[in-house]
């Protein structure tokens, strides 16, 4: 059984499992104690919920409930930008690769889940997609040692971390506005627990839009690797269980295109993560 965990909601009830080809197996009602994911990472739970497996059947059919983003209310999302070559190219303004990574921050509020519509607000009509891989941390740490920075990650997730283009540089120095229009990106649809450096140094990572590839490459070409962002955020921070960075995204958002390609109602995003799974969802206007 491939072990991918989901939040969901039933019927109105948050509740989580892990899911099967068939539908999810509900395990938050055996697990009191840990009545969200959050509460698992935390106390390094994986490995308990799946000891508990045996003999479950599947409690809903799939189609019969909605995803909800894994860790529903994380202390720190951390986004870290312009982190692939050719991203850096893109920006066409002459500097070269940053000696420091771009890092930025959203709130949960912005997300939604798999197969919600994220919605492109009514001030703007330049709401663009990021394909990108997170990761959620499983324990507490500051001034992490890269060599020691995989010992801190508990799940790999999927982000489409949807952008407002023209709001990203609504003031003179700042990306706030633009990555925080409320569920203008997608987290999920799993938390895959993290057992080994391969699930993350060399993965594939793609996004389509309509089915259409724009963006395809590797997280091996990062600038600043999954172990250099841990030991550099927590340079500044203490970084938490539950904790989510979101990794960069490659070249071939839809601003970079010559006329640029922002997505409209009805068009369909699906970001895709080797050894995860695949992120989908449509879009709608508020």
């Amino acid at each position: 059984m491939l072990e991918r965990f989901v939040s969901i909601n039933v019927n109105g009830k948050n509740s989580y499992g892990i899911e099967t080809e068939e539908g999810a197996i509900n395990l938050s009602d055996h697990f009191p104690e840990w009545p969200t994911l959050l509460e698992v990472v935390q106390n390094k739970g994986f490995d308990k919920l799946l000891e508990s497996l045996k003999n479950r059947r599947v409690s809903y059919p799939k189609g019969t409930y909605k995803y909800n983003i894994p860790i529903s209310k994380p202390e720190k999302i951390i986004c870290v930008g312009v982190n692939y070559p050719d991203r850096n190219e893109e920006y066409k303004d002459g500097q070269n690769t940053p000696a420091n990574m771009s890092l930025f921050v959203r709130f949960a509020r912005s997300f939604v889940g798999h197969n919600c519509p994220i919605i492109r607000p009514k001030i703007s009509k330049q709401l663009d997609y990021e394909g990108e891989v997170a990761i959620v941390l499983g324990q507490s740490g500051r001034h992490i040692p890269e060599e020691q920075a995989y010992d801190y990650v508990s799940a790999i997730t999927i982000c489409n971390e949807g952008t407002i283009r023209d709001w990203v540089r609504h003031a003179k120095f700042n990306v706030t506005q633009g990555k925080n229009f409320e569920q203008s990106g997608a987290i999920g649809p799993y938390l895959v627990p993290f057992k080994d450096k391969s699930q993350l140094e060399d993965i594939q990572l793609t996004t389509k839009v309509n089915n259409e590839l724009r963006q395809d490459d590797r997280t091996s070409r990062m600038i600043f690797n999954i172990p250099k962002q841990i030991s550099y955020i927590s340079t500044f921070t203490t970084l938490m269980a539950g904790d989510i960075i979101i990794t960069g995204t490659p070249t071939g958002a839809g601003a970079r295109f010559e006329p640029p390609k922002f997505l409209n109602p009805g068009d369909e995003i699906e970001v895709t993560v080797e050894g995860v799974g695949t992120l989908i969802n449509t879009v709608e206007d508020e």
